[in-house]
């Protein structure tokens, strides 16, 4: 199970309002992402891909953040949902088409982009935007859909142009100049209820019922024990990526 309509950065738009507040209900997965990206990451944040801010509303403690989304829709409901925040700045942007070097005037430290990366076609040139837009030592954080496959009917109809190995990405980020700090799977129960829904059920959509048991049961003891011990395999990827 991978709760993956949680941004909507995308080169077109792959999820409507309507699925992004429906996963906005996923509290303990969010708190999980949040937990786990928010101390890798900086004062001076970008977030690619913010969708609604299901995320964003975690990284309002920083100094700066720099909110950016494909869609206008989108960024009216974020700036509506965290009107009056002083640290907030939002922009309509495509990162990969439009680049993000003008950004580096507010010498952002970090850049997160969580389950986006993958609805990019042009996913090299966005990881060398973010790349660009960051002061020297700053990081890329990541988190991307693992396994080629486990690539099924939910990834094409999510728009997910491809699913990620650590070597693929390993090769990516050297491209651009990044090195890669850490790298390492997360929910090992999801690679098996992702693998049954693309194989066994071959299964067009995620069920809201698969969400709310996967977060509500599933995801606080996965927490806690992939806190712990890091597994070998799992449904996500997550990635830090250093600017030398």
């Amino acid at each position: 199970m991978e709760l993956s309509a949680s941004q909507g950065m995308a080169t077109t738009s792959t999820y409507t309002l309507e699925d992004q507040a429906r996963m906005s209900l996923a509290k303990n997965y969010f708190a999980w992402q949040g937990r786990l990206v928010k101390r890798e990451l900086g004062r001076r944040v970008v977030e690619v891909g913010c969708g609604i801010g299901n995320f964003t509303r975690m990284l309002l403690d920083r100094d700066l953040v720099i909110a950016l989304d494909v869609e206008p829709g989108c960024i009216d409901k974020l700036k509506e949902r965290y009107a009056n925040q002083p640290n907030l700045r939002t922009f309509v942007r495509d990162a990969g088409r439009e680049g993000l070097a003008d950004l580096a005037s507010f010498q952002p430290d970090s850049c997160v982009c969580l389950n986006v990366l993958e609805h990019i076609q042009d996913d090299l040139g966005t990881l060398r935007s973010m790349a660009s837009a960051l002061v020297p030592g700053g990081v890329v954080v990541l988190l991307v859909p693992a396994f080629r496959a486990l690539y099924g009917p939910i990834d094409r109809n999510l728009g997910h142009y491809r699913r990620y190995t650590r070597r693929s990405m390993a090769e990516l980020a050297e491209s651009v100049g990044l090195r890669v700090q850490t790298a390492r799977y997360l929910n090992m129960v999801g690679f098996f209820g992702w693998w049954a829904n693309a194989r066994l059920f071959r299964r067009e959509a995620q069920s809201e019922g698969q969400i709310e048991m996967f977060d509500k049961y599933i995801v606080p003891v996965m927490s806690r024990v992939e806190n712990i011990v890091s597994p070998p395999f799992g449904q996500s990827l997550f990635f830090v990526l250093r600017k030398p």
